[in-house]
């Protein structure tokens, strides 16, 4: 870790490990987060297997994970026979609580929020990681529902640092969908995220309180151009 650097984190839709080859490779998502090197990963369309799968299925993942030295925090959205499918939070700090919440509006794809409390040498940090709708209204209600969580944390008598991260599904840099948030929280500076070969829209955000930013930006390694469709967006905090 650089000189000064407290914490580091990042954000990674991996489209259930599906490149820009329509090919799933783990080997090259895990190539990507392991360049990556944060101390927290939020990933979005994550399958975890549940029972023993099928002899084509792939391998699974999160043991793969947790031996980069990661505990998993997941945060399943649907549940199917086979696999589970949604969020997942990697921690190499400490989860001293975690609380899974429901973001869904009914009649649309289910949406959660993984809020974790992590803990290192005495340091304290809110980390919430979500993965919001596609309709307009939708994500109107999940991020009132975000502003609230945000609120109920800033208003105790000593609110711990927080970092709100994932795919907001809100394409330009200022959206103002997003303004709660931003009334609320800093921004990292927006990045073009999706596509992955040729990024256009920001969907991947970063907001935070109570840190101070070091570094932001996206990876743009020729292994994270294919191995999803979105790019992770990192940020490093002093």
């Amino acid at each position: 870790m650089p000189d000064g650097e407290l914490f580091s984190l990042a954000s990674y839709n991996i489209h259930r490990g599906i490149g820009a080859d329509r090919r799933r490779n783990w080997g090259r998502i895990l190539e990507v987060i392991r360049a990556l090197n944060v101390d927290v990963i939020a990933l979005q369309e994550v399958e975890t297997p549940t029972e023993p799968a099928p002899a084509a299925a792939t391998l699974a993942l999160l043991p793969r994970l947790t031996a980069l030295g990661y505990e998993p925090l997941l945060g399943p959205t649907l549940r199917r026979d086979y696999n589970d499918y949604g969020n997942l939070l990697l921690s190499r700090w400490p989860i001293k609580t975690r609380h899974l919440l429901d973001l869904s509006v009914p009649g649309r794809e289910p949406r959660g929020l993984i809020e974790a409390e992590l803990e290192q040498h005495g340091q304290r940090v809110v980390v919430m990681a979500t993965h919001l709708g596609l309709g307009m209204r939708e994500r109107r209600a999940q991020v009132a529902q975000l502003a609230a969580r945000i609120d109920r944390w800033q208003s105790q008598p000593s609110p711990p640092p927080l970092v709100l991260l994932g795919d907001f599904n809100h394409g330009f840099a200022w959206s103002p969908g997003l303004k709660p948030l931003r009334q609320r929280l800093s921004a990292a500076p927006a990045r073009a995220t999706y596509p992955a070969r040729w990024p256009l829209l920001t969907l991947d955000r970063v907001f935070y309180t109570g840190l101070q930013l070091k570094a932001g930006g996206v990876e743009r390694s020729s292994t994270s151009r294919q191995a999803s469709d979105h790019r992770p967006v990192w940020a490093h905090f002093a």
